[in-house]
């Protein structure tokens, strides 16, 4: 692994004493919002995650190696470059070698943070089964990462663009843990319920560590999956944001969009629609999943 890991030295100095380290991918900054939101976004993350007492390490691919850990005139190249690679598993191999830019989806981002013996990861949310999956077949590389990868995801839910109940299905078939942080229904990413019961609900970041914790000493493979609700006061109304998703979905398909352009396509589009309400909830969200995973990694680490 030495060949292909860069972990900044803060980064190594916490995983090397046991402290908490929580991982951040780096798509959501290239395709997820523009210049300079992006970097300010990325920064504030890292400060919220420190704020909490545990150490960040936004995770990319730059130069043929794996950065574990982003200096800031390594955000600000990633943000500005306008030709950088979408990374899921398949293409990890392939940006390395081509030694090309590339910024981490939810699956290469587990990859790399179990590489790198991270534990914890936050994001906004989680791919799944698209819509219209009886006639594509498309679904998220994330999930199937997820029943395999021995990392925490701390999320708002799958991303709202979604099917939501396929998604929840193909998660219990792979047997990962989907657990409500204060819900007991799964946040639908700009909202904060949808009508799918949980049946894993806790109330507080130690009981969350204390449920990894033991599943780590079962053995048992695969990842757990915390969903997060958006706060109450940035949460979008469902009748509103699913109005706007269906239509900005019809435009995919008139467009011919497919594969891994689909999500950004969608995400852009909504934007646009919602006069940038939508980005101000990614945005909420983002900062309330690091608050919330950097606690439960922090209590994972004392439970250690």
């Amino acid at each position: 692994m030495k060949n292909y890991l860069d972990i900044k030295n803060e980064v190594k100095e916490a995983l090397d004493k046991g402290k908490a380290v929580v991982a951040l991918e780096s798509t959501i900054i290239s395709h997820g919002m523009p210049y300079p939101q992006n970097v300010e976004m990325a920064k504030k993350v890292e400060n919220i995650i420190r704020e909490e007492g545990a150490v960040p390490a936004t995770i990319a691919i730059m130069n043929g190696r794996i950065k574990i850990g982003l200096t800031d005139s390594d955000l600000e190249q990633l943000a500005k470059e306008e030709h950088v690679e979408k990374v899921s598993r398949r293409d990890l191999a392939s940006v390395i070698t081509r030694k090309v830019m590339g910024a981490t989806t939810v699956a290469s981002t587990m990859i790399c943070a179990n590489m790198a013996g991270i534990k914890f990861f936050v994001t906004g949310g989680i791919g799944g089964v698209h819509r219209g999956y009886e006639s594509t077949l498309d679904v998220s590389a994330d999930l199937e990462e997820l029943s395999k990868t021995n990392v925490t995801v701390i999320c708002a839910g799958a991303k709202a663009i979604l099917d939501l109940p396929r998604t929840m299905e193909y998660l219990e078939t792979k047997g990962v843990p989907v657990v409500g942080y204060q819900t007991k229904v799964l946040p639908a990413f700009y909202t904060r319920e949808s009508e799918l019961s949980l049946s894993l609900s806790v109330d507080t970041a130690k009981e969350l560590a204390e449920l990894i914790f033991t599943k780590d000493h079962l053995s048992l493979t695969g990842g757990v999956l915390v969903a997060n609700p958006i706060p109450e006061s940035s949460s979008l109304s469902s009748s509103y944001i699913n109005g706007i998703i269906d239509l900005a979905i019809k435009e995919s398909q008139k467009d011919g969009i497919e594969g891994k352009d689909v999500t950004p396509y969608l995400l852009a589009k909504i934007v646009e629609k919602t006069q940038g309400k939508s980005l101000e909830a990614n945005l909420a969200l983002v900062y309330n999943n690091a608050r919330v995973g950097a606690k439960i990694a922090v209590e994972y680490a004392q439970l250690k």
